[in-house]
């Protein structure tokens, strides 16, 4: 597995309840560019639309050696899930108010790009303090017991 790109802030940000794996439907160049890690994952959401999964803001830069120089790297992109998981993916998404936010792309073992996407929950600033707070005190006992902490 050759790891393309992360989505470090959605760990901050969200709460992740559940992982899918998709792959991603990219044209020709495209290709190209995310084997060669041109890719961020920042801003991006996943959406349902019509019965399918739709990852938007994802930005994907153009190929450099591409013949055609049209810029389409926010376009939307689709990803392909199975339908038991997109009917999974569509009842916790309108029911519970959950989100479905991108974690990481890769290229797996069989040279397909595939994107870790996560059901998640938003966190409210207080559990972002909360978890940043029990962070720091877990890594200042660490030190207390290393013998390391010079006072």
């Amino acid at each position: 597995m050759k790891l393309i790109a992360t989505n470090r802030q959605a760990y901050h940000n969200y709460e992740i309840l559940e992982t899918f794996e998709a792959g991603i439907a990219l044209k020709g160049d495209e290709v190209k560019s995310v084997r060669l890690k041109q890719v961020s994952l920042g801003d991006s959401f996943a959406t349902i639309h019509q019965g399918a999964v739709i990852l938007t803001n994802c930005h994907i830069a153009p190929y450099s050696h591409a013949y055609t120089k049209v810029d389409t790297s926010r376009q939307s992109r689709k990803l392909l899930l199975h339908k038991r998981e997109i009917n999974k993916l569509i009842g916790a998404v309108s029911r519970k108010g959950l989100t479905l936010i991108p974690l990481k792309m890769y290229i797996n073992e069989r040279g397909y790009a595939k994107v870790e996407l996560g059901l998640a929950k938003h966190k409210k600033a207080i559990n972002k303090k909360l978890e940043l707070k029990e962070r720091d005190i877990k890594r200042e006992t660490a030190r207390i017991i290393k013998g390391r902490l010079r006072s």
